[in-house]
């Protein structure tokens, strides 16, 4: 696999408000985990839409391995329209400017600023067909947004079944979680 799509929940659908809270951290980690396994087989291209929650720590996770381990890997930040933050708030406006700032293509899919759910459905089915899989952070008891790019990744799998679709599940999080407090001499309860 040479160029990998990360997305998952937005993270008020996590309940998480603050970038200072523990979740994310553990989901970082959980990205870090999968990315460095496929960096060590070949990924070159990490591709987000820059949404804020997953998308947008699964592209910070992407700029430190890249600065810190692997020099070859390159980030791509694909927006499904123009100014996508236009009405964030300010911090995580901030957050999003300085990824965009580290990635290394920018491009927004429909040139125009956003004027239909039609160009979410359009972006999600472009970068599907644009990469060779999938890293998604997903719970099937708790669909949210995400689903809205599982459809079209199962209807490209229907017809390419080497298209990989990856999950990050509760499990995993909670297996981060328990490994961490393992690691500290704490135990799980």
């Amino acid at each position: 696999m040479k160029n990998l799509l990360i997305t998952g929940y937005k993270s008020h659908e996590l309940g998480i408000f603050k970038e200072k809270d523990p979740g994310v951290h553990y989901i970082k980690k959980a990205i870090e985990k999968q990315l460095t396994v496929l960096l060590e087989e070949g990924l070159e291209w990490v591709i987000i839409s820059g949404q804020p929650g997953v998308e947008i720590w699964a592209g910070e996770v992407a700029v430190e391995l890249r600065d810190q381990r692997f020099p070859d890997l390159k980030l791509a930040v694909l927006t499904p329209f123009l100014d996508q933050e236009a009405n964030w708030n300010e911090a995580r406006q901030e957050q999003y400017h300085e990824l965009l700032a580290q990635a290394d293509f920018v491009e927004s899919i429909s040139n125009k600023p956003y004027f239909s759910p039609k160009q979410l459905a359009a972006k999600n089915g472009f970068l599907v067909q644009k990469t060779d899989g999938m890293l998604i952070l997903y719970d099937e008891d708790t669909p949210g947004t995400p689903r809205f790019y599982l459809e079209p990744a199962r209807r490209r799998q229907e017809k390419d079944p080497a298209y990989e679709v990856l999950y990050i599940t509760p499990s995993d999080l909670e297996l981060i979680y328990q490994d961490e407090q393992d690691a500290k001499g704490e135990f799980w309860e």
